[in-house]
């Protein structure tokens, strides 16, 4: 991606959490909420089986490498002052020749609407930008999901996209928005 290779951080830590790989050990907390209806509503895919959600840790909880087309990194987002998952989020190279990156992230509903969402997504956008040599990261989301429109517009991404009926939900067209932000645009501390 760039002359010099991509650190792909253990943990990444905030004032209030810890990103970090899933383990095996997480599989009943992330299933709990990658299981429900309302978590999956504007993912375009029906809620995770445990199965699903065993595999994807196992494929994807390992931080193997950030250099290929696709590859991703998954984080366990969890609370700093106590154990337990809240939620994830994830980062996938969609072009290593172009330096692009896709972000995203669900909480357990349970954890909604205390900033976590935002703090998570906050701290791996900067680690995209100054860790990993990302040139642009960008969120695509259901142009009906507004609490993920907010936490973009937190992060000072801005809106790029409306695509009109873009993909099928079941029987339901779903149209999305795309927002994005460049390295050069992200504030640094």
């Amino acid at each position: 991606m760039t002359d010099a290779a991509p650190r792909i951080p253990a943990a990444i830590t905030t004032e209030r959490l810890i990103l970090r790989p899933f383990t095996a050990d997480d599989l009943d907390e992330r299933h709990a909420y990658r299981s429900l209806p309302e978590v999956a509503r504007y993912l375009y895919h029906p809620p995770l089986t445990r199965e699903v959600c065993a595999t994807s840790i196992a494929n994807r909880g390992v931080h193997a490498g950030w250099s290929a087309d696709n590859d991703s990194l998954l984080w366990a987002v969890c609370r700093a002052d106590r154990p337990g998952v809240l939620g994830e989020v994830v980062l996938t190279l969609t072009s290593a020749r172009a330096r692009q990156a896709e972000i995203g992230w669900i909480l357990n509903p349970e954890h909604t609407g205390r900033g976590y969402a935002t703090e998570a997504a906050r701290a791996l956008v900067a680690t995209a930008f100054e860790s990993l040599g990302v040139h642009r990261v960008f969120a695509r989301l259901d142009a009906l999901n507004t609490a993920s429109a907010q936490v973009c517009e937190r992060l000072g991404m801005r809106r790029e996209a409306h695509l009109v009926e873009s993909d099928l939900d079941g029987d339901r067209w779903g149209s999305e928005y795309v927002y994005a932000v460049l390295a050069r645009e992200w504030p640094t501390a």
